[in-house]
């Protein structure tokens, strides 16, 4: 009988207990697709008492995951705890360093120390796989590591953040603002512990961080990327985005220009017939770009017990048939350093003032803006709110660097009140 495959899985939050219950359920699917069985070895987890939903008396019990990491009876450590130092980078270090290749969930992790733990796993002689980190169910890595690998990426996007996409899909449906669908968030136990990692960007910059060094063959450089949450987003420019035939998603995008790596994560609008338009709730979507095949799609749950369960489960199997690839799809050492983009490529931004009632306000707007070198391409003018007038304005394609000097020339005068509110339109 062909050896089976050892786990030891350390957290058995929501994803840990996902995956205790597909190799249950799925035992016998498994071998046969795999050639081996794989079985639950050990686990760990700080209180072995509490009730998780299933027995879980078979396994062998852990409270340091170092000790776990380390043990002679696992050929895989699954690394589902999360957070980028303490117990999770020290626990994955003793995987490597013992001979264990490392299945983990950990963007922050990688994002934060990928190129030190790539390097430190192909000395070992190692791997380290990490599907379930971005997009939860969907297959994006093994898309660009695998079925993509003939191609040369030239841009990867997408939605990455389901409870952000969760707000502003609602936002519009429901006609809620984005503080009482903050606190619905919280109810529902959908933001993280510190909920700026999700509304604040940092969350889907991880991933994209990740998705950039795969795509690109680049150091991960989480640093490198321009982060904006959607905290600023009103149910007006939920609105007015949408007369003019746009939604706005938080959207991270990379690709590589003449000007260096460019990768941000930030609310964009996208034009409301696209699919990353028409994409709604909590689900996740990247889209591939590449020489030979254009465009792909990716879509699916971006979290959850199953989906990211699912993904675990994916790289384990993997590894049971004996597939090895680099981590981040290439050796390590062939990373190159990002170089970060200086400023992004031009795009056409929606702009939206408040515009003060006095004769000329809005011919001040447009000397400004063109003497700037913006180049209005549509104006919309709402009816007046006590004294202001909400102004949407679409330009033509100018870089960020020229429009926000455009904005400081617009807050000089006395015919705009408040901060004007400026969006990326991005090509989908």
């Amino acid at each position: 009988m062909t050896q089976a495959l050892r786990l030891g899985i350390a957290g058995l939050g929501t994803v840990g207990i996902g995956v205790v219950k597909i190799i249950r359920r799925h035992a016998d699917l498994l071998e046969t697709r795999t050639g081996r069985p794989i079985e639950i070895t050990a686990v760990c987890a700080r209180d072995p008492n509490k009730d998780r939903g299933v027995s879980l008396r078979d396994f062998a019990w852990e409270t340091d995951p170092i000790a776990l990491a380390q043990r002679d009876d696992i050929d895989v450590y699954v690394e589902l705890m999360g957070g980028e130092n303490g117990p999770a980078k020290a626990s994955v270090e003793a995987a490597l360093a013992s001979g264990k290749d490392v299945v983990t969930a950990n963007k922050a992790l990688l994002a934060i120390h990928g190129q030190e733990l790539a390097e430190k796993a192909e000395a070992a002689g190692r791997v380290i796989r990490f599907e379930a980190a971005v997009a939860g169910g969907i297959p994006v890595i093994k898309s660009l590591t695998e079925g993509l690998a003939g191609n040369e990426i030239t841009r990867v996007m997408g939605v990455m953040n389901g409870t952000c996409n969760y707000i502003l899909t609602r936002m519009q449906s429901q006609r809620q603002g984005y503080n009482a669908l903050f606190d619905e968030c919280a109810e529902l136990g959908y933001l993280e512990a510190d909920p700026n990692l999700d509304v604040g960007g940092i969350d889907a910059a991880h991933k994209l961080a990740l998705l950039s060094s795969i795509a690109f063959g680049t150091k991960p450089n989480f640093d490198g990327i321009q982060i904006e949450g959607i905290q600023q987003i009103s149910l007006d420019d939920i609105d007015q985005a949408e007369d003019m035939g746009y939604r706005i998603k938080l959207l991270g995008v990379a690709q590589r220009t003449a000007r260096g790596l460019e990768q941000r994560m930030q609310p964009c609008l996208v034009p409301s017939d696209s699919p990353l338009g028409q994409l709604e709730g909590g689900t996740n979507m990247v889209v591939i770009e590449g020489d030979a095949i254009e465009q792909v799609v990716l879509r699916g749950p971006g979290a959850g017990e199953g989906p990211t369960a699912s993904a675990v489960m994916g790289d384990v199997c993997d590894l049971a048939r004996g597939l090895r690839i680099s981590t981040f799809g290439r050796p390590a050492t062939s990373l190159e350093a990002a170089s970060p983009a200086v400023t992004g490529l031009p795009a056409p931004y929606y702009l939206r003032l408040g515009l003060l009632d006095k004769p000329g306000a809005l011919a001040k707007v447009a000397a400004i803006l063109g003497d700037a070198g913006v180049s209005i391409d549509r104006m919309r003018q709402y009816a007046h709110t006590e004294s202001t007038a909400p102004v949407l304005i679409v330009t033509h394609k100018t870089t960020r660097a020229t429009l926000d000097h455009a904005l400081s020339g617009l807050s000089g005068t006395d015919v705009v009140a408040g901060t004007p509110v400026a969006l990326r339109i991005e090509q989908v």
